[in-house]
């Protein structure tokens, strides 16, 4: 536990009492302040209540009289589409408003550092898409090279959850747009920005809103590394921002798909090679084909932010191959389940929005396609250029006979089922075909979370090939 540094003997209020703020709520009173915990769901507070907190109804009109700062998970409205009225009260009151994001960058380091031979870093990944797996990769390659380190965020564990830093120890937090816009102190060593879709826009009042709150942790983090993915607009104009012109080595450009051979450090992949190049000349080049837990080009995208942030560490360049080439890959993200007959089964489950299951889509070659659920604004019509590579689609869910209508040409079968679907699948799959779950859609109608939906889809292809 990170004890919150700054509080002691002051009143501080907790909204919001799932993981990250019960994980706030514990280090705040490690750091000997007043809690009050709140939260709107019952049996959030029971759950509380059985830990030894009490509970104080924060939406009390004087519940945050007096009270130094109110803490708010990150699901909880805080601007759009409407703040929540205990935030709205706090901000009448004039009470700050932070999150544990912030809580933790200020009271990470410690006096213990000053023993240190080495300084403890922290690394910090957000974007649209590919922030979980590029947020373990860099775990796992700091594991491989025999660095202490600790992974938490939106990943995993709650900052201020993870144990104090040893060290050199390096900490990697994947953080999401809720999490930079509203924390009030982001001081990372090295930062990284994968890429950029619409998400969340009603939480962000649009595209600017949500690239503007990725873009805190650069503006206002100031880090001594940025790793900026510039194969959108934004990340373009984000890396611009940040050098001090093309040879400004304190910001790494990362592609899938171009050459960046003009700058003072880029990373690269094109054609299933990485390459590192500093200054004009190609200082490093990694196949990654091969890499069964890396396939397609979106996750050579992460392959390259991960490579570059570790590089900024200082880790060498085959230590960081072998380390690629033993990453597993991440579940629910073209997570290999089996293969039965020269049939591939693959899970993607995480693919829940268009953008997303488009990069899975481009990731293999013949496809029996199982996709549906919970349809978002806008439907599935944008696939159609990614749905050349599709043998056959199986649609499932709420969605499904509006995806029928938006796939074009494309064979298919309304499924209904999970279950269903795996088995026609399955049945009518050649060898060299992938059977591959991107649903393109939330899980909300037949599933609790996309994880559930995942594990479904692995329980009954193991139950197929066993």
């Amino acid at each position: 536990m990170i004890p919150v540094q700054g509080y002691a003997g002051q009143k501080v209020a907790v909204l919001g009492l799932g993981r990250s703020g019960l994980a706030t709520a514990r280090a705040l009173v490690a750091g000997q302040a007043e809690v009050l915990l709140w939260d709107d769901s019952p049996e959030a507070r029971s759950k509380a209540e059985a830990e030894g907190f009490t509970c104080t109804d924060l939406t009390r009109q004087t519940a945050l009289e007096g009270a130094a700062l109110l803490v708010t998970s990150p699901g909880i409205s805080h601007l759009y589409p409407a703040p929540h009225k205990v935030i709205a009260r706090a901000m009448e009151l004039g009470v700050p408003v932070d999150n544990d994001i912030g809580l933790f960058f200020r009271s990470f380091a410690t006096q213990d550092w000053d023993d240190y031979e080495i300084t403890p870093k922290v690394v910090c990944v957000t974007g649209s898409n590919g922030k979980s797996t590029t947020t373990a990769l860099i775990h796992h390659i700091l594991e491989v090279a025999g660095r202490p380190t600790q992974m938490a965020g939106n990943i995993g564990t709650g900052v201020l959850a993870i144990e104090p830093a040893q060290d050199g120890e390096v900490v990697v937090l994947e953080l999401s747009s809720y999490q930079t816009e509203l924390a009030r102190h982001l001081t990372p060593d090295v930062a990284v920005f994968t890429n950029l879709s619409p998400d969340h826009l009603d939480r962000h009042s649009g595209m600017g809103g949500y690239f503007a709150a990725k873009r805190r942790l650069f503006a206002e983090g100031g880090p001594d590394r940025a790793v900026i993915g510039v194969d959108e607009a934004e990340g373009q104009f984000l890396a611009n921002q940040l050098g001090e012109g093309p040879m400004d080595d304190r910001v790494i450009r990362i592609s899938s798909g171009q050459k960046l051979d003009q700058f003072g450090w880029s990373v690269f992949a094109r054609k299933g090679f990485l390459s590192e190049w500093r200054k004009g000349r190609q200082m490093a080049s990694i196949d990654l084909r091969a890499m069964t837990g890396l396939p397609g080009a979106h996750n050579h995208q992460n392959a390259c932010a991960a490579y570059a942030a570790c590089r900024a560490l200082g880790i060498a360049p085959k230590m960081i191959e072998g380390a690629l080439d033993s990453f597993a890959g991440l579940p629910h993200r073209s997570q290999l389940v089996g293969e039965r007959g020269g049939v591939r089964f693959v899970n993607d489950s995480k693919a829940t929005n268009v953008d997303s299951a488009a990069k899975a889509l481009q990731a293999f070659a013949k496809i029996r396609w199982i996709a549906g659920g919970m349809g978002k604004d806008g439907g599935i019509a944008a696939l159609q250029p990614m749905l050349g590579s599709v043998v056959k689609a199986y649609l499932i869910g709420h969605s499904a006979r509006d995806f029928a209508l938006q796939i074009g040409d494309t064979p298919h079968e309304i499924c209904e089922t999970m279950a269903q679907a795996v088995a026609r699948a399955a049945e009518e799959a050649v060898a060299g075909e992938v059977v591959l779950l991107a649903p393109a859609a939330a899980s909300f109608d037949q599933y609790p979370n996309f994880e559930k939906r995942g594990e479904d889809f692995m329980a009954l292809v193991k139950a197929l090939i066993a």
